[in-house]
């Protein structure tokens, strides 16, 4: 395995930064965002002729000297001027231009002019702008539109640029299918995965003003893989991905096939996520074994294929916007790995902060959500919250000014509240962060968020959330308003196959539990609930089990990791799961006062008191909104 920066230079120097795809003649028509193969020179002067530049009379400047206020003089039109328009030509015999605003037009036959004229006054020379045979667009110039514009100004109608990169894309996998066939979309049967990793990477292929060719899934045979790498070597193909198989499973072919036929440069890239990728040559083509989880396979293309892809059209690589951050929690990372972590990125006072999505390599919504992605160096264990560290913007700056920072527990509603507020055409953002309803209400005290989502239960009391805002907010002034009512309880399979009933079943030997982290309030009212029944936690197999949402509970009862965890009721209704109901609980969202008047948390706030936030939270079910929005009380 190579460093990241060990790994491009083996590839790049392979295939020299000088390497172009050859060029091309294409119509300037054609031309947007091409790049050029050759200098272009103009091929006639532009203007061709001498033209007005203002509306107004063409005279000879000479026949106007003396002329002022106090001695005015008369002229006729046809002998000593002529109207003329902008953009005509000046007449043989003329030299100057007045503006139609210093003419007092006498009769139909004679003007009169109280200034002079000085040659060329507001007269366009031939070659004014471009002179026939000057250097119009150097070699390996992109074409802007203003740029074609100029170049048919100079009588250039074509021009030779750099062929586009043509790039083979092969799927491989025995459990992928397309999503769709001639006669519509297709069924996805238990074990098959649809395969959309193509339409990714065509799509970023075309980003870099490139050809994709993507060919049919190939299954994880052996010859097969062979024979349609040997098919694509043989195209006209510049670049070819295989997509997965590139790691070192029974059934992961790709580099053993490319070392055969060709050259495996680097097998294994210190890079996370992306680190089986593979780069090789074949017959002096680029071969790129691309890893097959998505974020994988994007990263691995954003360091490896892009660069290529504009140096074979001699431009370089567009370089993201680098800002500081700095992250919400703590961010531990594995020495001797490059980490790219995505993140979501929103402005709080004076800081900029960053929220870590899920590391997951195969969780395409976190490159959907990202709007900013962390390298942490392979020799860093990781990023502390109070350390600033540089983050890759991808999206416009002006987007995380209007993003709001929600960190807190985690709550189904809270992206209900973020695409209401898209809906209704407003550019606020809400960015989210799952840490518990106890991190939160420390982020706040941190100021590394605008509001928390917290439901904490004091448990002597019966009341949410007061008692620990007291405690962990002490001397910060916050506002507390209501989001929801939810129900909680214990999700389990569909049909409840285990037959459970209540917590005390929690304790059998044939159940497997899966917890929420340590300082959720989902987590604080169940321990509260063992504590009444003075149930022992380490007497519950799985207990020790966390997860930080309750999607990810409930996704862990499908899979059958676990029988049963605890979660609210939209998320075992989202899966089609079975839910045993045991509190309603209050889920609040806390706010320090001292952001209450800003113009993006009163969209949010008025959005959750509309009607149609209401009517969308209502249909996830388990859910009561009815004083979404109220105000509760201010807390010091």
């Amino acid at each position: 395995m190579k460093t990241l920066e060990e790994a491009k230079r083996i590839f790049f120097s392979r295939f020299s930064s000088n390497q172009r795809t050859g060029p091309e003649e294409i119509s300037v028509e054609n031309s947007l965002a091409r790049v050029t193969a050759e200098p272009v020179f103009s091929r006639m002067s532009a203007p061709s002729y001498h033209s007005a530049a203002m509306d107004g009379i063409v005279v000879s400047a000479e026949a106007t000297y003396g002329t002022t206020d106090r001695n005015p003089r008369t002229l006729r039109i046809g002998r000593d001027a002529l109207w003329i328009n902008t953009g005509q030509a000046i007449p043989d015999g003329f030299n100057a231009v007045i503006m139609v605003e210093k003419v007092h037009q006498l009769d139909e036959e004679e003007i009169e002019i109280r200034s002079p004229a000085y040659p060329w006054q507001h007269v366009r020379k031939v070659g004014e702008d471009i002179v026939a045979t000057e250097l119009l667009l150097p070699q390996n110039h992109p074409i802007r539109p203003y740029d074609m514009g100029a170049l048919v100004s100079a009588g250039v109608y074509s021009l030779r640029v750099w062929k586009k990169p043509k790039v083979v894309i092969i799927p491989t996998g025995s459990e992928l299918i397309r999503h769709k066939k001639e006669e519509g979309p297709v069924r996805q049967k238990k074990g098959q995965i649809i395969e959309y990793n193509s339409l990714i990477l065509s799509g970023l292929v075309l980003e870099c003003r490139s050809i994709p060719t993507v060919y049919d899934i190939i299954s994880d045979f052996e010859d097969s893989i062979r024979e349609v790498l040997k098919r694509a070597v043989d195209s006209d193909a510049d670049l070819i991905i295989i997509n997965a198989g590139s790691s070192a499973g029974s059934e992961d072919y790709t580099a053993e096939i490319i070392g055969d036929v060709g050259e495996v440069l680097v097998h294994g890239v210190a890079m996370m996520p992306g680190k089986p990728t593979i780069l090789g040559a074949i017959e002096g083509k680029p071969v790129i074994g691309n890893p097959g989880y998505p974020v994988s396979a994007t990263l691995s293309f954003d360091q490896f294929v892009r660069p290529l892809l504009s140096s074979l059209q001699g431009y370089p690589p567009p370089k993201r916007k680098i800002i500081s951050v700095q992250p919400s929690r703590d961010i531990p990372s594995k020495l001797g790995i490059e980490e790219f972590l995505r993140v979501n990125i929103g402005r709080v006072g004076e800081k900029t902060v960053a929220t870590p999505l899920p590391r997951s390599a195969g969780s395409i919504t976190t490159l959907t959500r990202a709007e900013g992605l962390l390298r942490i160096p392979g020799l860093s264990e990781g990023v502390k919250q109070d350390e600033v560290v540089d983050a890759e913007l991808l999206v416009d700056e002006e987007e995380i000014l209007n993003t709001v920072v929600v960190i807190g527990s985690h709550d189904m509603t809270i992206d209900i509240l973020g695409d209401e507020i898209r809906r209704r055409g407003h550019g606020v953002r809400i960015s989210s962060g799952n840490v518990g309803s106890l991190g939160g209400l420390i982020a706040i005290k941190k100021g590394t968020c605008h509001m928390a989502g917290s439901h904490l239960l004091d448990t002597e009391t019966g009341e949410y959330n007061l008692s620990y805002i007291k405690r962990y907010l002490k001397g910060t002034k916050v506002s507390v308003y209501h989001l929801v009512l939810r129900d909680q309880g214990l999700i389990v399979a569909k049909r409840n196959p285990k037959g459970i009933r209540d917590i005390n079943d929690l304790t059998r030997e044939d159940i497997c539990f899966v917890n929420r982290q340590k300082g959720s309030g989902t987590r604080v009212l169940l321990d509260h609930k063992l504590e009444q029944l003075r149930i022992n936690p380490d007497n519950i197999t799985g207990y020790n089990h966390e997860e930080f949402t309750h999607m990810a509970v409930a996704v862990d009862i499908l899979s059958g990791t676990a029988d049963c965890g605890m979660g609210i009721f939209a998320a075992a209704k989202a899966l089609d799961l079975d839910f045993i109901p045991m509190e309603r609980e209050q889920y609040d969202l806390v706010i320090p006062s001292s952001v209450l008047e800003n113009a993006r948390i009163q969209m949010v706030l008025k959005t959750i008191q509309s009607k149609g936030f209401r009517e969308r939270v209502i249909t996830l079910g388990g859910y009561d909104p009815s004083r979404s929005g109220e105000f509760w009380r201010e807390v010091e």
